[in-house]
C-alpha cells in the first residue's frame, strides 16, 4: 500500500480546510492504517446495527466535530475538527479525497491489504 500517498491525501485535506485538527484512515474493523489522530470503528457498526443502510458519512458535533466517511468497502476516514471547522468546505473538499484514497487502498495487492477478507498481515 502506498502509505506516502495516503499521508499526502490526509495532510492535504487537513491543510485545505480551516478547523480540521486531525485525520485518520482505518480499516472497516477500526484498526488504523495511517493517522494523525486516534480511534475509530463505531460509525459503520452503528449504521449496520440500526438498519439505516450503508454508511456514507457521519458528522458529530460537541465541542468540535467528528466526521466519518466510507472509503469504498475497505476503509473509513475520520476527520476531527475544532469549533471553527468549516463544515461546508469539508464536505466539498472530501469528495475528491475519498475517491483518491479509495483508489490507493483498492490498488494494494490483497497480501498487502490487511483489511480484505479479515486477514491481518501486521
Amino acid at each position: 500500500m502506498d502509505f506516502d500517498a495516503l499521508a499526502r491525501e490526509l495532510r492535504g485535506l487537513r491543510e485545505s480546510v480551516a478547523g480540521v485538527t486531525d485525520t485518520l484512515l482505518a480499516g472497516v474493523d477500526g484498526i488504523p492504517i495511517i493517522a494523525d489522530a486516534a480511534d475509530l470503528g463505531i460509525a459503520r457498526q452503528a449504521s449496520q446495527v440500526t438498519g439505516h443502510g450503508t454508511l456514507n458519512q457521519t458528522v458529530v458535533f460537541r465541542d468540535g466535530y467528528m466526521a466519518v466517511y466510507a472509503i469504498g468497502r475497505l476503509a473509513l476516514m475520520l476527520v476531527l475538527g475544532d469549533k471553527g471547522l468549516n463544515v461546508g468546505r469539508l464536505l466539498f473538499e472530501t469528495r475528491p479525497v475519498i475517491e483518491r484514497l479509495a483508489s490507493i487502498v483498492a490498488a494494494a495487492p490483497a497480501r498487502e491489504n490487511r483489511f480484505t477478507g479479515g486477514k491481518h498481515t501486521r
